[in-house]
C-alpha cells in the first residue's frame, strides 16, 4: 500500500498552499506547523531547492479518538500534507496515507479513524487539484 495520496495542479504556488490550508480547515483540520523547506535549506545550508512546504495537519477530534485507542500515536502526529513543485513544472499536493501511518501501530481500533482521515484528505485533494493529475496513490 502506498504511503501518500496525491493530486497535481497548475498555477501560483503560494495560492495553492493557501487553498490547501483552506481545504484542510473545511475538513476540520488545523495546520499546526508550516515548514518552508526551500527557505530552511537556503538559510541552513546555503542550498537552492524547489518550492516545498510541509503542512502539519491535525483534526483535534480525530486525534483525540486515536490517542484514546493508542497513546503512542502521538509520535505519528500531526499528519503531513506537502505542497511542492514537480520536475515538470506542476504543483503536487500530497497527503500521508493514514492507513499506512496507523498501520505501524498494529491496532485494528485505529482503522475507522484512518478511513475517516483518508476520506477527508481525498476531499481536500479533490478540491485543490485541477484534474491534470487526479488523486492517486504514491
Amino acid at each position: 500500500m502506498a504511503y501518500t495520496i496525491q493530486t497535481t495542479s497548475t498555477g501560483d504556488f503560494d495560492r495553492l498552499v493557501d487553498a490547501t490550508i483552506d481545504a484542510l480547515e473545511s475538513e476540520g483540520f488545523g495546520v499546526l506547523c508550516d515548514i518552508d523547506v526551500q527557505a530552511t535549506l537556503e538559510e541552513k545550508l546555503d542550498e537552492e531547492f524547489r518550492q516545498y512546504r510541509i503542512l502539519g495537519a491535525c483534526n483535534p477530534s480525530l486525534a483525540l479518538a486515536g490517542l484514546n485507542e493508542e497513546i503512542e500515536l502521538g509520535a505519528l502526529l500531526p499528519c503531513n500534507v506537502i505542497v511542492y513543485e514537480t520536475d515538470d513544472g506542476e504543483i503536487a499536493v500530497s497527503a500521508v496515507n493514514p492507513a499506512q501511518l496507523v498501520g505501524i501501530a498494529d491496532n485494528d481500533a485505529l482503522g475507522p479513524i484512518a478511513t475517516d482521515v483518508r476520506e477527508r484528505f481525498e476531499r481536500v485533494l479533490e478540491s485543490v487539484g485541477d484534474g491534470s493529475g487526479g488523486s492517486s496513490d504514491t
